[in-house]
C-alpha cells in the first residue's frame, strides 16, 4: 500500500460515497485511475465500502458483548458463531476470555434466547459473560492509514 492508496482510504473514511470524479483529483489521479486503485484495494480485501448502521439508534434492538471462554481451540467456536446473523463482530483474544462476540438481537428476550439456546450449546463453550449495551457512546470508523 503506497501513499496514494492511503490517501484514497482517508478520503473514503470522510465520505464513503465520494464520486470517482471528485476522488481522483483529491488524491492526484484521474477518476478512472482512482476507480482502478480502489478496485484493487477491494479485490485484495484491504478495504470494504459499506453503509454502517447504529443498531441502538434504529430502535427496539438489544446489543451485548459476549466474553466467551472455551475448552480447546477457540477458532472452532468463532467459526460456528460466524454462521449466525446476530453476531456482527468477533475477535480472538487472550486474557480472561478466549474470544469476544458482539451480538445484535431484536429485543432483550431474543438476546437471552440467543445466548442460552444458541451460544451455550456450541461444542467447546465453557463460560459466557454477557455485557449488555445501554447505549453506544463512541462509534468510530476512522483508522490511521498513515
Amino acid at each position: 500500500m503506497d501513499e496514494i492508496d492511503r490517501a484514497i482510504l482517508r478520503e473514503l473514511q470522510t465520505d464513503g460515497r465520494i464520486a470517482y470524479a471528485d476522488l481522483g483529483p483529491k488524491v492526484g489521479l484521474s477518476a478512472s485511475a482512482a476507480r482502478q486503485r480502489l478496485q484493487r484495494l477491494i479485490d485484495a480485501k484491504a478495504v470494504q465500502v459499506v453503509g454502517v448502521t447504529d443498531p441502538m439508534a434504529m430502535g427496539g434492538q438489544a446489543m451485548a458483548m459476549l466474553g466467551i471462554t472455551v475448552d480447546g481451540d477457540p477458532r472452532g467456536v468463532a467459526d460456528e458463531l460466524a454462521r449466525y446473523g446476530e453476531v456482527v463482530y468477533s475477535v480472538l483474544t487472550a486474557g480472561g476470555f478466549d474470544l469476544f462476540a458482539e451480538v445484535v438481537c431484536p429485543g432483550p428476550r431474543e438476546l437471552l434466547d440467543f445466548v442460552n439456546d444458541t451460544v451455550r450449546p456450541i461444542q467447546g463453550v465453557k463460560h459466557i459473560q454477557s455485557f449488555p449495551y445501554f447505549g453506544i457512546h463512541t462509534h468510530r470508523f476512522f483508522w490511521d492509514v498513515g
